[in-house]
């Protein structure tokens, strides 16, 4: 049984159960109510924008054309991280740029080339959903990571710097900032993977099932796909954070302006 499209018609149906947030986010005056209904009608179009860019990818499933794909949504990444957390581009975007690209390929290329065993490793079925969901998990904790890594870097100098002048190494007095930059970005999804098929079922596995693949089948995707995301988004942080730190530091160890200025 293959799976239940749904008609647009029904698909106006169900959108309007979106009243019922939208109404109390009016009610107790959150101040929510217009980004919340902006951001709806983005996703709306974002999404239908992709089904229609999706159809043609699959239809012509050509390595080139996936690979420049992959390019794009890592340019796309970069830009939505600079604006995310307001560091300069200077230090963030070829860092995080790297970090994207590097990940993404080793972890997604392992999985599809040798966990999966595809002859063609560049099949759009496979290819760009996969790289789409590294893309997406990499992004929000890479942002995640930073604030935390600078903010932290910032409000604790002091720390740094008396680390550095008892004899530690660059990468030691780092090391504080990086671990709350660690425990921060990655305790959500630690605490998602321990509760996984016990307190909720995952959208992939969901997915799959509605779209007629056995329960067994879809487990094992979706653990493979935990397994991904976090291996990807830990290496791509790690890339990018000891990149970014070159640019970040003066030859004497000190912190450089890397905030962009704010207009008041």
């Amino acid at each position: 049984m293959g799976t239940i499209d749904i008609s647009y018609y029904n698909l106006a149906i169900g959108l309007l159960l979106l009243a019922i947030p939208f109404f109390y986010l009016w009610k107790f005056k959150t101040g929510l109510l217009k980004p919340a209904v902006i951001g709806t009608v983005r996703m709306i179009i974002q999404l239908f924008f992709i089904g229609m860019y999706l159809k043609y990818l699959f239809l012509w499933n050509n390595p080139w054309i996936n690979f420049l794909w992959v390019i794009i949504m890592i340019f796309v990444a970069g830009q939505t991280a600079l604006v995310r957390t307001q560091l300069k581009r200077s230090v963030l975007l070829i860092p995080i740029s790297v970090g994207f690209l590097c990940s993404v390929v080793l972890v997604g290329l392992y999985f599809i080339g040798i966990v999966l065993q595809l002859d063609n490793i560049l099949s759009a079925q496979y290819f760009i959903p996969i790289f789409g969901i590294l893309m997406g998990n990499m992004l929000s904790s890479n942002v995640i990571a930073l604030n935390t890594y600078y903010s932290g870097l910032k409000r604790e100098q002091q720390l740094y710097r008396y680390l550095l002048g008892n004899g530690a190494t660059r990468q030691e007095a780092q090391a504080p900032f990086i671990r709350q930059a660690i425990i921060k970005s990655f305790s959500p999804l630690i605490a998602n993977i321990a509760v996984m098929g016990l307190v909720a079922f995952p959208g992939t596995m969901i997915g799959q099932i509605l779209g007629g693949s056995t329960p067994n089948v879809a487990i094992k995707y979706q653990m493979m796909i935990m397994v991904i995301t976090f291996a990807a988004s830990m290496l791509s942080l790690m890339i990018t954070i000891s990149l970014a730190s070159r640019k970040s530091f003066d030859a004497y160890g000190k912190l450089l302006e890397v905030s962009k200025e704010t207009k008041k």
